[in-house]
């Protein structure tokens, strides 16, 4: 076997492409330990990151598209170094350098978004339609929030259900609120991650054009996905909003005493802790808040939650339209974990969380030991 040369051009536009953590890595080898994805095959995070520091990366390689943005190699890593980041712009080099290939049902997903804006390929002026009957009003200047839908909980019929429990807590709670029109898009969080930068930009740019012209200040969002998108993102455009995910505006108002729940929810539940708000974020009490404050509901933690809890599979990083062969996929594993505790319920906050584990529920036949429900759904069910 013939020496392996650098190429310092390679590793340059990748550092270009957005990889300046690059520089921070030693070699430790942590990040490797670490990731998820060594539960179910071997994978050295270590190796990719030495051979692009190197510039002698294949872009060819289906591992540089592994990476679903879970995090917890960032809290690992002794020097902090932004792997997803790194990743993202070997995928950059891919999608806007045309250097290498791209899962095709990714690539898909990307020209579905940039065509009609959503991932699922919909008509654009359906994307409000989950909200007829429900006697919701379209956001004026004046009003304190912007409601934000996710594409999939927006069309995906069978997760329509969260937007509806979501609209029904908040009018019980007396929420200012109101949804745009059908001028808004897909946020474009895992589209970016996933390397379509210029789509991301064009997304980026509609949203936030469609949303001063509404006058909106606040935006609350269901989504971990959104909120990202919407916090870290958008302000790189000029788009500085408060950004609010649901679970804190539930929290805040049971604190208040502005939310109570006086129906009894007879069931035993385990909560996944979503990878986006919960490591991201930090956000792991707010959830928990409204689960405890649920009268007859018994909340079990698993044995990996919290920082700890493994990723769902979907990711921040587009992982979501890309094919998992069976024994890889990590809802497999945290079902499994769920079932352990004993709890009939697996709750979760995030649609992407939703998708993969009724996938799983599914496909392992476990319909008849648990069911996935959003805290949403609990919540709306402890209101009379």
């Amino acid at each position: 076997m013939g020496a392996i040369i650098p190429a310092k051009e390679t590793a340059d536009i990748i550092l270009q492409e957005g990889g300046n953590p690059l520089d921070l890595c030693y070699q430790c080898g942590l990040c490797t330990g670490i990731c998820p994805w060594n539960q179910v095959r071997d994978f050295s995070l270590r190796k990719i990151i030495h051979r692009t520091q190197m510039g002698v990366i294949d872009f060819e390689d289906e591992d540089l598209w592994r990476c679903t943005n879970c995090y917890a190699c960032v809290k690992r890593c002794p020097r902090g170094v932004e792997v997803p980041h790194i990743m993202r712009a070997m995928r950059r080099v891919i999608m806007e350098v045309g250097a290498g290939k791209a899962p095709e049902s990714f690539k898909i997903t990307v020209k579905n978004i940039a065509s009609v804006g959503n991932p699922l390929g919909e008509p654009p002026d359906k994307r409000m339609d989950w909200a007829k009957f429900l006697d919701v009003k379209t956001f004026t200047k004046g009003t304190e929030y912007l409601y934000f839908p996710c594409c999939y909980q927006a069309y995906d019929l069978g997760i329509q259900r969260v937007l509806r429990a979501a609209v029904y807590i908040m009018k019980k709670a007396n929420v200012d609120f109101g949804i745009p029109n059908n001028n808004v898009v897909c946020c474009g969080e895992s589209a970016r991650n996933g390397g379509a930068e210029s789509l991301w930009h064009q997304l980026a740019e509609t949203n936030i054009k469609a949303l001063k012209e509404l006058g909106a200040k606040k935006v609350l969002v269901t989504s971990p996905h959104c909120y990202l998108a919407f916090k870290h993102d958008y302000p790189e455009l000029g788009g500085d909003f408060e950004v609010v995910h649901i679970s804190q505006l539930l929290s805040g108002l049971i604190k208040e005493g502005k939310l109570k729940f006086t129906k009894p929810v007879n069931k035993r539940v385990t909560l996944h802790d979503t990878c986006c708000v919960g490591r991201r974020e930090g956000m792991y009490d707010e959830p928990r808040l409204i689960l405890n404050s649920i009268p007859g509901l018994e909340l079990i933690e698993m044995r990996d939650s919290r920082e700890y809890s493994l990723c769902c599979g979907g990711g921040c990083m587009g992982r979501i339209w890309m094919e998992t062969k069976i024994g890889e996929r990590f809802s497999d594993i945290r079902l499994g974990q769920a079932l352990e505790t004993g709890a009939g319920t697996l709750s979760v906050y995030c649609p992407y969380c939703m998708l993969n584990f009724d996938d799983t529920v599914l496909v392992q036949d476990k319909g008849n030991e648990i069911e996935i429900k959003d805290i949403l759904e609990l919540a709306s069910e402890a209101l009379e």
